[in-house]
C-alpha cells in the first residue's frame, strides 16, 4: 500500500460506535473499525485516535437536564476512557497492539498523556488512543482531537463520520444538499458548517493541520484515504 500520510490523529465519534444499536458499543462495528485502523499501521502509518463518548453520556445533554455543566463534562470524559478502552481490546485481540492515554491521572486504567511517551508509543507501531478530551470541561472531543493532531505533529486529522463529507446543510435532512471536495478553514467559519466545533477549526486553521472528512462506516475508507484517493472532503 503506497500512503500519502506518514502519522495520523484519526477522531471518531461515538455515535458510530452504537452501530445499529441506539446505544452502547456493537461489536461489529468496533471490529470492522480495528480491522481497518490494523490495515493502515501495517502499512507504516502511525496512528492516533481520539474517540467521542456520545454512544454513552454527552456533558452538553447532561447539562441541558440539569447536571452541573464540569461534572456533565466530566461524565462526559469517563465515556471517551470506556469507549477507548473497547477499541484497545479489539485491536489488541487481532494482534495490533496499542497504548490507553489519558489526560487525567487514571493509572492503572490509562497512562497518563505526554506527547512524547505518544510518539514513542506509535514509533514502535502501538495504537496510541487519546481519551478524557483535553482533561478540561468546556472542551469538546473535536477540540482534543486538534490538540492532540498538532502536539504529535500528525500530517492530518481523520473525521471519521457516517457521512462522506462536508455538505452545504446536513444531507441527512436537507435532499437538496451538495458536497464540497475542498472547502477552506474560513468558509467553514463563514457558512456556520457543523463539521466540528469552531475552537477546533480555528485551531486546526491557525497550526495548519489539514482536515480530511469521510465516512468511516464504509469499511476500506481509512485504506482509500490513505492511499489519497478523492473520497470526503478536505478542509485546507
Amino acid at each position: 500500500m503506497k500512503t500519502v500520510y506518514k502519522r495520523i490523529l484519526l477522531k471518531l465519534s461515538g455515535e458510530s460506535l452504537m452501530g445499529s444499536q441506539g446505544y452502547g458499543i456493537d461489536p461489529q462495528r468496533l471490529a470492522d473499525y480495528a480491522r481497518q485502523v490494523k490495515e493502515i499501521v501495517e502499512a507504516g502509518v502511525e496512528v492516533g485516535i481520539v474517540i467521542g463518548g456520545g454512544n454513552i453520556f454527552r456533558g452538553l445533554s447532561g447539562a441541558a437536564q440539569g447536571f452541573d455543566r464540569v461534572k456533565g463534562d466530566q461524565m462526559g470524559m469517563l465515556a471517551t476512557v470506556i469507549n477507548s478502552l473497547a477499541l484497545s481490546s479489539a485491536l489488541e485481540a487481532i494482534g495490533q497492539p496499542a497504548s490507553v492515554f489519558t489526560a487525567i491521572a487514571m493509572v492503572p486504567i490509562g497512562e497518563q498523556y505526554t506527547k512524547w511517551r505518544a510518539i514513542e508509543a506509535m514509533q514502535q507501531g502501538r495504537v496510541a488512543i487519546f481519551s478524557c478530551g483535553t482533561g478540561s470541561p468546556y472542551f469538546t472531543t473535536d477540540t482534543g482531537s486538534a490538540l492532540r493532531g498538532i502536539e504529535i505533529e500528525a500530517d492530518v486529522m481523520l473525521k471519521g463520520t457516517r457521512v462522506d463529507g462536508i455538505y452545504t446543510a446536513d444531507p441527512e435532512k436537507d435532499p437538496t444538499a451538495t458536497r464540497f471536495d475542498r472547502i477552506s478553514y474560513d468558509e467553514i467559519v463563514e457558512r456556520g458548517l457543523k463539521v466540528m466545533d469552531m475552537t477546533a477549526t480555528v485551531m486546526c486553521k491557525e497550526n495548519g493541520l489539514p482536515i480530511h472528512v469521510f465516512n468511516m462506516d464504509v469499511v476500506g475508507n481509512l485504506r482509500r484515504v490513505i492511499e489519497g484517493e478523492s473520497i470526503g472532503t478536505v478542509v485546507y
